[in-house]
């Protein structure tokens, strides 16, 4: 089936911020990105809904695929368009989140993830896109949740 329009339509990607409680602190878990843009930069588990799946499930899928973390209950808390949020193209993400339980669950970066690391949510590196947003919002989503 093709897909052509007479005007551009814009992608659609999913992003999880998923943090866990580690003794005395809460931690983020992040990728580095392995390719264009922000090649280098920390940021969110995500990538682009595919034609045939729902947005929870590319969620998911994403962050399996980027950190082989699974199993993850991800709850959606926000979406994000912002004209500029992507270099690439006109780019909407639906944020999801989620509480990992799990103290001691290994993460391994894969996919276009040059790396996976869980970083003290207090003290996070620079990060790309506009994540930094996503990430304040999620940590309000998270004490709504009283996850935390």
């Amino acid at each position: 089936m093709s897909y052509t329009y007479d005007y551009p339509r814009p992608s659609v990607s999913a992003d999880a911020v998923v943090f866990r409680k580690s003794d005395d602190k809460i931690e983020l878990l992040l990728i580095r990105r392995g390719n264009t843009p922000f090649k280098g930069m920390w940021a969110l588990p995500g990538g682009f809904v595919n034609m045939d799946e729902n947005l929870e499930a590319a969620a998911a899928r994403e962050l399996k695929e980027e950190t082989s973390l699974e199993g993850v209950d991800l709850h959606q808390f926000h979406a994000y368009g912002a004209v500029d949020r992507d270099p690439r193209h006109r780019t909407i993400s639906i944020a999801y989140a989620g509480l990992l339980t799990q103290k001691d669950a290994p993460v391994k970066a894969a996919d276009d993830a040059a790396e996976a690391g869980w970083f003290d949510v207090d003290v996070l590196p620079e990060t790309g896109f506009d994540h930094d947003i996503i990430i304040q919002d999620a940590r309000a989503f998270a004490h709504r949740m009283k996850w935390f």
